[in-house]
Order: C-alpha cells, then structure tokens, then sequence
C-alpha cells in the first residue's frame, strides 16, 4: 500500500498537469483507499497546487492590474504583455488548477469506491467537491469559459477523450458546482474554519464558494441564501478584531479559508514570495526608504514594490479619513517617521508585510476568504435584489468595525457604487479586485481610467479581462480550444 501511495503522489508531481496528461502508465487505487485516514492522504494531495498559485505573480495579475494598484516591475504581466504564445502567469494558473481538478477527481472517485459508512463518505467526498469547486473557480474566474470534466483519468480512453475537450461555458460549469455543493456541503460540520483541525477547506469555505460562483452567475437568491447560512455560524462581525486582518496573523477567526505557508530557519519552509513586492524598499543600511522598522528585521529582500493608485488612496481611501483600515492598508510615516520617497504615493502598510522575512521567504498565510467579504457580498446581493434596507445594513456592518459613518441610501447607482468602494477598502490586496472587476463588466474602462502605469494604459486591451490559455494547450486540445478574444484583437 505504501509502494502505491509513493506511485499516485509521484505521478501527480511529474505529470504536466496540463488538461493533457501524459503517464506512462494509470495507477489503480481500488486496493488502496479503504480506510478513513487513507481517504484524508489523498485529499491532502489537492491542497498541493495552492502554494504554487498564492505567489508574487498572481498577486500582480489579480491586484496591480486594476484601478486600485500598479507595479513598475519588469514582471510582464504587471505590463498586460501576455498572449496565447506568452501567457505568463495563465500558464501556471491552467497548469496547477488543473492539476488541482485531477486530483480532486481522483481521490472523489477513490472515496465513491471505498467500503466507509455513508455518514464518512459524505463527509470526505464533501471536502474533496470543495476543493474542486475551488479550482474550477480559479479557472473559470481567470479563463472565462474552461474545459470541464469530473472523471477520474484512469484510462488511455478516458485521457483521449478529455485531452480534445473544448470551452464549456462558464455559466454551466459554475451551475453545476453550484448544485453538487449544496447537496454535500450540509455534510460537513456547519463551524469556522479555524475549529477544524488542520484548517482545512469545510462548510463555510463551501458556502462561500457557491456565493462566489452564484453571483458570477447572477444569481442572487442563491448567494444570498448561501451567505445566509455562513452567517450562522460566524454571527456578529464585530467580534472579531480588526487587526486579524493582516497577513501575518493566521488561521484567525474571520478566516474562511486561509493557503497555509510556513518558514522557519532550522525547520520545513513552505513559503510563498508576495510580502517581497508589498513592503518598503529596503536600504543597504537595513532601513527600510529611510526608516528603522525592527521587527521587519535586517535580512529581508524586497522587489519593485505594489502601490496604490492615485485613485485608491484620493478617492477610496483617502489619507484624511478616519477609516481604522487606513493605516494597515497604506503607509506614510511608520513609528513616527516619514519615508524618503512617500511624497506623492503611500507604501503598502503593514497588513501585506512579511516579518523578520529572510530573503524573500514569506510565511505569511495568503489569506483567500474572510467573512468580511462574505458580508459585502450580502450587501451586494440585496442591493440587486431590490432591497435598499437589507443591503445598506449588511454594507455598514463592515464599515463599523472600521470605524467610519453608516451609509445612507440615495439612489440604487450610488449604492453599487459605495459597494464596489467598500470592497476595495477592505480587501486591498487579498487577490479579489480584478475578479470582481471583470464580473461586474467594468474592469477594461475603470483600468484604463485610474491605472498609474503608462505600459498598462499603452497596452491594455479588452480581451485582457481574461487570461489566454496557452496556445501549446490549444495545439494539444487538436484545435477544440480557442482564443477568439485574443485573435480579434491581433494577439497570437
């Protein structure tokens, strides 16, 4: 049993991982997976992929190519220089969210075909349809429209079959996540993430994830009903301190779900690089653009720094309001002292910083979902269900706890827009903004608008809004993907 184990695991890490895989040959699990704690091994594979995504360049791609931040880096996709011939980071996001689908896939049927009581089975198969609702969010968030499939690559017949599949639209995809998450999810115990032992994705990470696929798909009853039952089991906002929000607080009780990262000198790294773009450039004399901040420590590296836009911090976040987020959000001064080169733009603020980083070792949790978000979400879905009430007082349960004035209503396009504002002062940073950008039709003109950064203006096109797949997929796929976006707008 032992032997298969080593054979499925190394078969996962030396695979392409492309829509397309290549074994040399197909592992057959029915004799392995018999046993609860057999069954948890193999779910423990589909959280490997993360820690490849939550790295420096998603964080780019999702936040430094919005209205809200830039990044004068040499990293292309902080340029929009990406095609189907040089996908930059939509070659890693195709390559491990699929990676993450097959094994999702596998382990799913591996648990259907063991011999555990019903009441295990649900509840392991439960995590598992999680974790690939997960990925396919990913996915679909980033592609738009993705092949699907849930079967378990088992065969040459099979791989054949899958390797020629073309775009399945993403509407049918997210519908049908939407429908296996609400008939497992109830199997899962109905608590915060952070009771679970190991912090692994569970009943609330499942919640949110129909929330976020329903209201991709306009389906606002559903993300409603969705948040409905995460309010349940996290109650009252105010409970939980505002400081948890930053990255180097983990597993806190917020937490929806939380890519777990470690570093310790002598012991495992598991270690992502983001904090190396969002923290003040370190001096040759271990200061930090002029200032002495200890407990960043002396050996950190940083890169070309993310910054906000003039348009966050003058017309979202202003540096005069009274918002409690303000100072983890962006910084000015530290401990009293101002940074050399912060007279026109802010640092990003300590809620991004990495401390006692070594080199560009990051330990930091990257943290995915908080509840937070799934309030706002709230007040989204009521706003577009027409109900003024519901919606401004699930908006300003989150602007309490930060401290600033209940919103009053006005009209329904002020509210959408306080909405969207509210989003970007709470979750800077946390890889939402261009997702939430593209799914409410305004990520080309509000980037264009507000973006600090000439390449991005000189470059941007509408199809960016979603990232080319590879053009070695779509060879591969027999010419059953495509990139018409892409080919419109003279992108090969």
């Amino acid at each position: 049993m032992k032997r298969l184990l080593i054979i499925f695991l190394l078969f996962g890490f030396v695979s392409s991982c492309s829509i397309e895989e290549q074994p040399s040959s197909f592992v057959n699990s029915d004799n392995y997976y018999l046993t609860e704690s057999q069954c948890i091994s193999g779910l423990n594979a589909t959280y490997i992929p993360l820690r490849s995504i939550y790295n420096y360049t998603y964080l780019i791609a999702m936040e430094g190519v919005t209205d809200l931040m830039r990044i004068f880096s040499g990293t292309l996709d902080a340029q929009l220089d990406i095609s189907p011939s040089n996908p930059r980071f939509g070659s890693t996001m195709w390559q491990q969210g699929y990676r993450g689908v097959m094994y999702c896939n596998s382990i799913i049927a591996a648990i259907k075909r063991s011999p555990l009581e019903d009441e295990v089975k649900n509840r392991l198969l439960a995590e598992g349809v999680v974790m690939r609702a997960y990925y396919y969010w990913f996915l679909t968030s980033t592609f738009g429209d993705v092949p699907f499939y849930t079967e378990d690559v088992s065969d040459a017949a099979v791989l054949d079959r899958i390797s020629k599949l073309g775009r399945m639209p993403a509407v049918d995809t997210r519908n049908y996540l939407i429908e296996e998450l609400q008939e497992y999810v109830p199997y899962l115990p109905q608590i915060r993430t952070n009771d679970i032992a190991g912090n692994r994705s569970g009943a609330a990470m499942g919640w949110m994830l129909i929330g976020k696929l329903a209201q991709w798909n306009k389906e606002w009853g559903v993300a409603r009903d969705a948040m409905d039952e995460l309010e349940v089991i996290y109650g009252d906002l105010s409970q939980y301190p505002l400081e948890d929000i930053m990255f180097k607080n983990k597993n806190t009780s917020e937490s929806i779900f939380e890519v777990q990262f470690t570093y310790s000198e002598t012991g495992l790294q598991v270690v992502t690089n983001a904090a190396a773009i969002c923290m003040p450039i370190r001096n040759s004399d271990s200061k930090y653009d002029g200032v002495n901040i200890p407990e960043l420590g002396s050996r950190a590296t940083t890169w070309t720094a993310l910054r906000p836009n003039n348009y966050f911090f003058q017309a979202v976040q202003r540096r005069d309001s009274e918002d409690l987020r303000l100072p983890l959000n962006m910084v000015w001064e530290y401990n009293g002292a101002a940074f050399s080169s912060t007279g026109t733009v802010p640092w990003l603020g300590p809620k991004f910083w990495s401390f006692e980083m070594f080199n560009t070792a990051d330990g930091n949790n990257q943290k995915v979902f908080r509840y937070a978000d799934a309030l706002l979400m709230q007040a989204e879905n009521y706003m577009e269900l027409k109900d003024q009430n519901e919606s401004i007082r699930y908006l300003n349960m989150v602007r309490s706890r930060a401290g600033t004035m209940d919103y009053e209503f006005r009209n329904w396009d002020l509210l959408r827009e306080e909405i969207q504002k509210e989003r970007a002062r709470e979750l800077l940073g946390e890889y939402q903004r261009k997702y939430d950008l593209v799914r409410w039709g305004i990520w080309y003109q509000m980037t264009y608008d507000y973006t600090d950064y000439i390449s991005v203006k000189n470059n941007i096109l509408p199809c960016h809004e979603y990232y080319p797949i590879p053009d070695v997929e779509v060879v591969k796929s027999e010419y059953n993907l495509d990139n018409k976006a892409y080919e419109y707008y003279g992108r090969n």
